[in-house]
């Protein structure tokens, strides 16, 4: 007979870990199948200062270590793999991984993220962590009274930028078009802010920087064809966030972005669970992330317990 596991946990975030160290303490015995970037978006940064308990900051990839170990330590199991298919049609679920090796479970959370678009740039790449991030919230603090550039021209863009305004000495904001997409609200903050300056019709070519980190960016005028130089020690992506759903999106209800629709942390399935930026469009911080972890391994064993007694 094939074993169905209690709780299978899909992603090894702040999300996926805080799940599984519930589960593991209810004695569940989670099983966690971890992705291609265990530890998930944390690991991509060096300080995190604004994770309670850490008064002199942590190192991301050192605190998704120390979440790992505290799960395992209550008996959670770890397996490598990519979930390629999911039916969640019929209890118990089943999940298809990259090696054809088939998972069923009574009860699914999903806490697979949410990836930061960047522009594709391999200089991008080579100073992530360095001077490029997606999050304002996450790194302004270390950018103080220092420049920084912003790319995008949305409403997350001008918001990015606007907070950046209290660290930061001058924000540079580089937009692709003539006027910005944001609401006009945020666009006239934004551009009436005297820390910020706006490049229209512009691109960012290069991410420039040294064994130091970043040190300005290349620009280029798309009108003018013109290039130009700015100085930066900080360099944010806000041209948005894409939740890493695909393999749920013919089952579930997503949003419009794709981001999972849930109830709390319920999805319209009972016993499937969304935990995380999976599902979470607006805040996307790893202590909110470790927030719904909780709550989705309260109400999976809840879930489970009900099963019990109907049985």
């Amino acid at each position: 007979m094939d074993t169905v596991e209690n709780v299978v946990i899909v992603g090894a975030g702040a999300a996926g870990l805080t799940a599984a160290i519930y589960t593991a303490r209810a004695n569940l015995v989670p099983l966690v199948i971890e992705g291609m970037q265990p530890g998930g978006q944390l690991t991509t940064t060096s300080d995190v200062e604004n994770y309670p308990g850490f008064p002199d900051g942590v190192d991301g990839t050192m605190l998704m270590a120390d979440m790992r170990a505290q799960a395992e330590r209550f008996g959670t199991k770890y397996q490598f793999g990519e979930v390629v298919e999911a039916d969640v049609s019929k209890a118990p679920f089943s999940l298809t991984l990259t090696d054809g090796e088939v998972i069923k479970t009574k009860t699914l959370i999903i806490a697979t993220g949410a990836t930061a678009k960047y522009l594709g740039l391999p200089s991008e790449e080579a100073f992530l962590g360095k001077g490029v991030s997606a999050c304002a919230t996450c790194d302004g603090a270390f950018y103080r009274d220092m420049p920084v550039v912003v790319v995008g021209g949305g409403d997350t863009a001008c918001e990015e930028a606007i907070f950046l305004t209290r660290f930061a000495s001058k924000v540079t904001m580089v937009h692709r078009r003539d006027e910005f997409r944001a609401s006009k609200i945020m666009a006239e903050r934004a551009m009436n802010h005297e820390k910020i300056e706006i490049a229209w019709n512009s691109v960012v070519e290069e991410v420039l920087g040294d064994d130091s980190g970043v040190t300005g960016v290349r620009i280029r005028n798309t009108q003018r064809e013109e290039v130009f130089e700015v100085e930066c020690k900080g360099y944010f992506s806000a041209i948005g966030h894409k939740p890493n759903t695909e393999v749920f999106a013919n089952t579930l209800e997503t949003d419009e972005v794709g981001y999972l629709v849930a109830d709390g942390v319920k999805t319209s399935i009972p016993g499937v669970y969304a935990a995380g930026d999976v599902a979470d469009r607006i805040y996307r911080q790893a202590v909110t992330a470790a927030g719904t972890g909780c709550a989705a391994a309260l109400e999976a064993e809840r879930y489970l317990e009900n099963q019990e007694h109907a049985d």
